[in-house]
């Protein structure tokens, strides 16, 4: 494992210098050197010129995540569990996936403002529908065997749902959830560039009206950063929920 980590840190310090080394060919407006653009983005945050707008995007995609989760969750649960409302509602979910959430975006605006609100509802939006499909995916495909074993010993749907269902479906709903934690930032981010005043992706936008290219690329390294640290906490998440309901049940 350390082998491994030290292989990916050489990687890092290659592509580096690659990069380093072709921003001497390139005009700086083109590709700016990461000699410029790390000490630029390092200033930044130290002088809290970011603060406002990770603050802005961090608290869109949170909020954006809770009320997708929240619903597509509860959708998937529903859908799976009951079976004609699966199929019923199955062909107005996909219809509505079908649909680019860029082209969404200006009627989202327009009707929930400029604000916070239509880039939480973008988000939510584009959160939902893996979450949902793979709740649904976790609850259709329970083990036979086992709730067989729930009905022989007179378990009532509820109590098969809570205490089985959902268990041993975490692997597959967590998946979900990586998905949608690393959507979001893109729902966010995109709703920031149809209109808004604050947040990284309205920082990208007013950098490029500036033609500021190596602010853009510091604030692309922290919209990265964020990512990563944002599908690390659900990975924690998982790792915490599987070793207390998953692997606990399979001792």
């Amino acid at each position: 494992m350390k082998k491994i980590h030290f292989v990916s840190l050489g990687l890092f310090i290659v592509l580096l210098g690659l990069w380093e080394w072709a921003s001497y060919y390139m005009s700086q407006l083109v590709l700016p050197a990461p000699s410029v653009v790390f000490p630029l983005l390092w200033s930044d945050l130290t002088s809290g010129y970011f603060n406002a707008h990770v603050f802005q995007t961090t608290t869109e995609v949170l909020g954006g995540l809770l009320i997708g989760s929240l619903f597509g969750i509860t959708m998937g649960v529903l859908m799976g569990e009951v079976k004609w409302l699966g199929q019923m509602l199955s062909p107005y979910v996909i219809a509505s996936q079908a649909i680019p959430k860029l082209a969404l975006a200006p009627l989202f605006v327009l009707w929930f403002g400029f604000g916070t609100s239509s880039k939480v509802v973008i988000t939510a939006l584009i959160c939902f529908f893996p979450l949902l499909e793979s709740t649904m995916t976790a609850i259709r495909h329970t083990n036979k065997d086992k709730q067989n074993l729930f009905k022989v010993l007179q378990a009532s749907r509820w109590q098969t749902l809570i205490h089985l269902k959902i268990p041993e479906g975490l692997p597959v709903i967590m998946s979900g959830f990586r998905v949608a934690v690393v959507l979001a930032l893109v729902g966010a981010v995109v709703g920031e560039f149809i209109g808004a005043n604050q947040g990284l992706g309205a920082l990208i936008i007013a950098s490029q009206g500036m033609m500021d290219t190596p602010l853009m690329f510091a604030v692309l390294i922290l919209l990265t950063v964020l990512g990563m640290l944002l599908y690390g906490l659900v990975n924690l998440i998982e790792v915490t929920l599987l070793k207390k309901y998953f692997y606990q049940g399979e001792r």
